[in-house]
């Protein structure tokens, strides 16, 4: 399973770069104003600095609705970089929009994802990724996992190359069923710290190697204490010992003073 991060926070993607697992970065026109970035201009040059960071796919969201102004943004977008793939939404338009990229060369990522048919158009289109929105289905009283393997299911079935890339990942179950189910891609909301990557769950595992940490010196303070204890309970046995030596030497020179001045009984001599 590739794991991205759903962001455009160019510190947050350097860190989990550096943790050595990311494969790629997804955003969208929300998560860049997120991060004052604003202006055709600015948001192309963000892009190229993602691309820049890592090493994998970045998914760049087009804004227009529109089969003409989908293409002419996404051309744009794919122009930046070789790994920038473009992100498009699941409307009639943008499935034009994705058979047009297709013929192109141009990989794509069909975003909201609801259902297994979407999904099926969308691989059908030729989407290189197709991103089922679990978490907004959970939302909504259903099972986004039924998604996930009813998709991965058609797609084995007919041997498409479209990925399953997860979206709306809402908690640390959602991670290892999307993994047993087959899903080829995760992408997680936030910083890595935090990953709520929840199987990793770095933060919890910092907490609980502190908790280790501080356990074994608690343990190493009290295995002190004990040998402390003990030193002190030998030394006391040491001095109980001698004077119970001193105590019985004194009674038994007591006893023979005392039969040394009693007086001698004849009919105890042999």
């Amino acid at each position: 399973m590739k794991f991205f991060i759903d962001t455009a926070n160019l510190d947050q993607i350097r860190e989990a770069q550096a943790l050595g697992i990311l494969d790629g970065v997804t955003t969208n026109p929300s998560l860049m104003a997120k991060e004052g970035i604003s202006g055709d201009e600015a948001v192309k040059a963000h892009y190229k600095a993602i691309c820049d960071i890592v090493d994998g796919d970045v998914s760049a969201e087009v804004i227009s609705t529109d089969f003409e102004g989908m293409v002419r943004e996404g051309e744009a977008l794919a122009a930046l970089h070789e790994n920038i793939v473009v992100k498009v939404p699941m409307i009639q338009e943008g499935i034009k929009a994705i058979s047009h990229f297709t013929d192109h060369g141009i990989r794509t990522n069909c975003t909201l994802i609801f259902s297994p048919g979407q999904a099926l158009v969308a691989a059908k289109a030729g989407a290189s990724y197709v991103s089922p929105f679990i978490g907004r289905l959970d939302d909504i009283s259903s099972d986004g996992m039924d998604l996930i393997e009813d998709i991965r299911n058609i797609f084995d079935n007919y041997d498409f190359g479209t990925e399953i890339l997860a979206a709306s990942v809402r908690g640390p179950m959602h991670v290892i069923e999307c993994a047993k189910l087959g899903a080829d891609v995760m992408t997680l909301e936030g910083r890595p710290v935090n990953l709520d990557l929840g199987f990793v769950r770095v933060k919890a595992a910092a907490v609980a190697c502190g908790r280790v940490r501080d356990d074994a010196i608690h343990q190493n303070q009290l295995r002190a204490l004990i040998n402390v204890q003990r030193a002190a309970a030998a030394a006391f046995t040491a001095i109980l010992i001698v004077v119970a030596h001193s105590i019985r030497r004194r009674a038994v020179g007591q006893h023979q003073f005392l039969e040394a001045q009693l007086p001698v009984n004849p009919k105890m001599r042999g």
